[in-house]
């Protein structure tokens, strides 16, 4: 019987794209994936380590390891990811005695070798992998893509793990990119998003790749061009830029065809003693210029952000002008974070963690509020409009207790009804419409009939 392994994964979207990496080493080496962890030989998580609760999870679902692992001493558990990464003592290490693997991203490669000297009878080839960024995927759908176009990190913002879990700024060749979206494309590919910690400072290791057309002298602008120029790939987004990098060739970039009129900006914080902090290298007042630009070129562009309630030192007054950059920019999202310590950052060594944990609460509270307020009214504006839906997953009809009571007809009675489509428009508003499951993947037109925060309900036109 062919032997078994189950991911799972925590935290970011390049996270997500690592592990769709190993599983393409893993099936390289003679493994197949299941969902039932009892069925596994090998199980691997991917683990985050952004904030306290994310590693909280990793130790509480190894917890539930334990059980398999009495019943199945053969059993491989692994962790990968960011925890590993920043863990140099192995002192997180030490709390997880049933653990076999435990190792950064960046040595993936080396997975053939270690579960070949522990299970040789599982895989049928040990040779490594130097790089693990060459790997090709496993992608989980068909019309959607996320491509890591960097790894690791050089701003050292002092409450983030990153630069010591993902190690220093790496950026892949623009030939390596170009051929892995050209490949996605020619396999019904639709959707590329690109990823990186700051993924327009992205700099091209191999600038002669570049086509003699490209008007950009920005590379990351001129990684976008080039995309455009792709057959086939109609819908372009990326995260998480940094405001540093926001050049003006990148937002003229986004005007066009294939990018979505959608931007996600962190800013973090609106007070300028918080951002310095946070060794951020912007002012509020810097951000919002950048905000402007993008609005000049792209008047109707929705916005998102990340925010972070409680930093060190932020008194009442700094939490806000927070507020109030909210207010001046309007977000169409925000994801607030309540202020996590991160052993080994530099905020966890200079400054003390003196907001409460009440105040960090009563904090995001009020930036929730006011973002559910805004993302409603902002909403409505899309009423009696159409919008272009990337369909990506469907939700069948409910079972009625009329259905029930007629077990013979329950599939026909189900068949007649067309249950619910979900997919983000351009502004990466989720959309509802009635529709079949065979529309998964399709691009279609909504008209949209209702706003809701969450969610724009309409028909399909």
């Amino acid at each position: 019987m062919q032997p078994k392994y189950h991911v799972i994964t925590f935290g970011c979207q390049m996270n997500k794209n690592d592990s769709e990496r190993m599983e393409t080493l893993l099936k390289g080496v003679g493994l197949e994936s299941t969902e039932d962890r009892k069925q596994a030989d090998v199980i691997l998580v991917n683990t985050c380590s952004v904030r306290q609760s994310a590693e909280d999870r990793v130790f509480g679902i190894i917890r539930k390891f334990e059980p398999l692992k009495e019943k199945n001493p053969n059993l491989i558990i692994g962790i990968t990811g960011c925890m590993p990464g920043r863990d140099r003592d192995h002192a997180f290490k030490k709390k997880l005695p049933i653990v076999d693997l435990y190792f950064p991203t960046a040595e993936m490669g080396q997975l053939p070798r270690w579960l070949g000297e522990l299970r040789p009878e599982l895989v049928n080839s040990e040779d490594t992998v130097e790089d693990y960024m060459k790997l090709k995927p496993e992608y989980h759908s068909k019309r959607q893509a996320f491509v890591s176009i960097q790894t690791g990190c050089n701003k050292f913002c002092t409450y983030c793990v990153v630069p010591f879990a993902r190690g220093l700024e790496k950026n892949r060749p623009l030939a390596d990119l170009l051929e892995e979206v050209r490949d996605l494309a020619a396999h019904g590919c639709v959707e590329i998003t690109l990823l990186g910690q700051t993924v327009n400072s992205y700099r091209a290791p191999d600038p002669e790749s570049f086509s003699g057309e490209n008007p950009y002298k920005d590379h990351f602008a001129g990684l976008l061009w080039e995309i455009n120029q792709i057959e086939g790939i109609t819908r372009l987004h990326y995260t998480a830029p940094h405001p540093l990098h926001m050049s003006d060739e990148i937002i003229d970039a986004m005007t066009l065809p294939a990018h979505l009129n959608f931007i996600h900006l962190p800013v973090q914080a609106g007070d300028n003693d918080v951002l310095r902090k946070m060794n951020r290298r912007y002012t509020a007042e810097q951000f919002l210029e950048v905000i402007d630009r993008l609005k000049a070129k792209i008047p109707d562009l929705a916005i998102g952000t990340d925010m972070i309630v409680g930093f060190c030192g932020e008194t009442e007054e700094a939490f806000q002008k927070t507020v109030e950059l909210f207010k001046k920019v309007s977000f169409d999202i925000s994801y607030t974070a309540q202020y996590s310590v991160r052993s080994g950052t530099a905020a966890w060594r200079a400054f003390k963690d003196d907001v409460s944990i009440e105040e960090k609460k009563r904090r995001w509270n009020v930036m929730q509020k006011l973002m559910e307020e805004t993302v409603f009214e902002k909403n409505q504006k899309f009423v009696g409009e159409i919008v272009s839906v990337l369909v990506e997953r469907h939700v069948p009809p409910k079972v009625t207790d009329e259905m029930l009571k007629m077990p013979e007809k329950i599939q026909e009675l189900m068949a007649a009804q067309p249950g619910f489509c979900y997919g983000n428009s351009r502004e990466m508003k989720l959309v509802r419409f009635e529709g079949n499951a065979d529309m998964i993947g399709e691009i279609v037109d909504v008209k949209v009939t209702r706003a809701d925060k969450w969610v724009l309900i309409g028909d399909r036109v």
